[in-house]
């Protein structure tokens, strides 16, 4: 028997309805906003704050229990327990923004001297800290709760500990009299000293000026010894020399 491409067509749309009324009939009721599916039933939910402790059957509902400390639920919810508070650990940067309660987590921020560097709701869950500029680079821009430090180089004739927010120029040690000992680096500034016949003189007046002081304390030790020395005197001496010559006259 032919079939036309018209009954042909038909008879297929009719198969075709039948197997979408048959999966509907299969497939389960979908659950209704602030319902939860459990097997063939739909259960309600619970409330922020609180977890399911008993699904609901045909004869009854749905059996809730708050949540415990150190955990929470931020909505209607069909689960058996509570997520746990996030912990904001000093030791990776993190304070506490805002404590966690029974509907809503802990929220943290960054500790001085660092910066997030994943934030998520008005919070952060990781942090970095800043960056130390190196010598030779100076803090283009300091480090923010939000970003890092920027660390520029010196340019060529400039130098910097690390330290500052600007690099120094290279002292010219020409323009000051005297004589370049070591070129400046990125790092450290130019060594000058004192150029060849002026470095003799200045060695030569403080030589000078060491001896001149060494006599002038060579003299005052010599005068106090002169004044500590006191000569015998003619009277003490005078009944010695004519006993001396008594004496003599006698034997004479």
């Amino acid at each position: 028997m032919f079939i036309s491409n018209a009954q042909f067509m038909l008879i297929m749309y009719l198969v075709l309805f039948e197997l979408n009324v048959i999966g509907d009939n299969i497939a389960p009721a979908k659950c209704r906003q602030a319902e939860y599916r459990v097997g063939d039933e739909c259960c309600p939910t619970c409330p922020p704050g609180m977890h399911v402790s008993r699904h609901c059957t045909e004869f009854r509902s749905t059996s809730c229990a708050s949540c415990t400390e150190g955990t929470f639920q931020d909505g209607d919810n069909g689960r058996e327990q509570c997520f746990s508070c996030k912990h904001c650990d000093p030791g990776l940067g993190l304070k506490v923004k805002r404590s966690c309660s029974s509907t809503s987590d802990a929220v943290c921020e960054v500790l001085d001297g660092f910066f997030c560097s994943d934030s998520n709701g008005g919070g952060c869950r990781a942090a970095q800290r800043h960056t130390v500029c190196r010598p030779g680079q100076y803090i283009g821009q300091r480090g923010t709760a939000d970003k890092d430090t920027e660390c520029l180089q010196c340019t060529h004739g400039t130098f910097s500990n690390g330290t500052s927010s600007s690099c120094e120029n290279h002292i010219n040690c020409e323009s000051v009299g005297l004589k370049l000992m070591k070129p400046g680096t990125d790092s450290t500034d130019s060594e000058c000293g004192e150029h060849g016949p002026q470095a003799g003189l200045g060695a030569g007046i403080v030589l000078g000026v060491i001896l001149g002081m060494a006599l002038i304390i060579g003299g005052i030790i010599h005068r106090k010894k002169i004044k500590a020395w006191k000569p015998t005197s003619p009277s003490s001496s005078s009944p010695n020399r004519l006993s001396r010559v008594g004496s003599r006259g006698q034997q004479l």
